[in-house]
């Protein structure tokens, strides 16, 4: 009979993240729908900070609307196959966010404007 201890050696190395299930239906869904999120809340954010250590106020501002280039990326993944559900769920978490971030900021503003 086999201890635990022998048993847990004579598993194979590859199966260790078996539970990161890359071919499950919604793995890419998922994946994809936060990836959007952060791509929308993060990125410019990120983009800006970065555009700041670098350059002066000024300049900045100028160079900021070429963070729009980064669109690129998703949509290069809608082209290939492999990665087009991933997009495809990219792009829906992006317009929902982006559509909750503008809701809530017309909200505030129009409560604040009203009071």
């Amino acid at each position: 009979m086999e201890t635990q201890e022998q048993q847990a050696q004579a598993v194979p190395q590859d199966r260790h993240f078996e539970w990161w299930h890359h071919s499950h239906p919604t793995f890419a869904g998922i994946t994809g729908f936060f990836a959007g999120m952060l791509f929308v809340t993060a990125l410019p954010g990120a983009f800006a900070g970065l555009l700041r250590l670098l350059f002066d106020h000024e300049t900045s501002e100028q160079l900021f609307p070429f963070v729009v280039l980064a669109l690129a990326l998703p949509i290069a993944m809608l082209v290939k196959r492999k990665t087009r559900r991933f997009a495809q769920f990219m792009f829906v978490g992006m317009v929902v966010t982006a559509l909750v971030v503008g809701g809530v900021a017309s909200l505030v503003l129009y409560f604040m404007a009203d009071a």
